[in-house]
């Protein structure tokens, strides 16, 4: 099935990190938001990390603002089974490199092997890069205390790198 992808990427001008998946759910993608399916453990990981509660879409999105953090994802439309990231092609990549404009983002974190290897496949940036293993409930290697654990580099580079705004 070809899809095109359906959200708008979360930021304002003083975000310093960004975060990117692949291609939204098909959870998600009906929800209309990130990382919605409740078996996904993005957003349990930010708790945990943030020591906050996010109850609502409104929660996260002032969360990850005021947090100076960006979401969006790698694709902006690909053929692909279901929400398998194993089955995505025909890529067509999101412009990143816009977004980065825009902002103060100096890191980029990837929620998986498919994002980053599409990340440095097609966008060609300054920016430290780095691979986090995907929260994916699929990804039955890592039990949430060792998400949150790799996840942790994240909110590291936030407290010892405070933007200027």
């Amino acid at each position: 099935m070809h899809v095109i992808h359906p959200l708008k990427p979360i930021y304002d001008q003083n975000s310093y990190i960004l975060i990117l998946g692949s291609m939204p759910s098909v959870i998600s993608r009906e929800k209309n938001f990130y990382y919605a399916n409740t078996q996904n453990r993005f957003w349990p990981i930010m708790e945990n990390l943030f020591n906050v509660k996010l109850n609502s879409n409104e929660d996260k999105i002032n969360f990850l603002l005021t947090h100076n953090i960006a979401l969006w994802d790698t694709i902006k439309s690909c053929d692909i089974t279901a929400s398998s990231d194993a089955s995505i092609k025909n890529i067509k990549p999101n412009d990143i490199n816009s977004l980065i404009k825009k902002t103060n983002i100096e890191y980029i974190f990837c929620t998986g092997k498919k994002s980053y290897d599409i990340f440095n496949k097609y966008i060609k940036c300054d920016k430290k890069v780095f691979l986090l293993p995907s929260p994916s409930s699929a990804n039955a290697t890592f039990n949430l205390a060792k998400l949150i654990a790799s996840y942790q580099i994240i909110k590291d580079i936030l407290e010892e790198n405070t933007p200027t705004t």
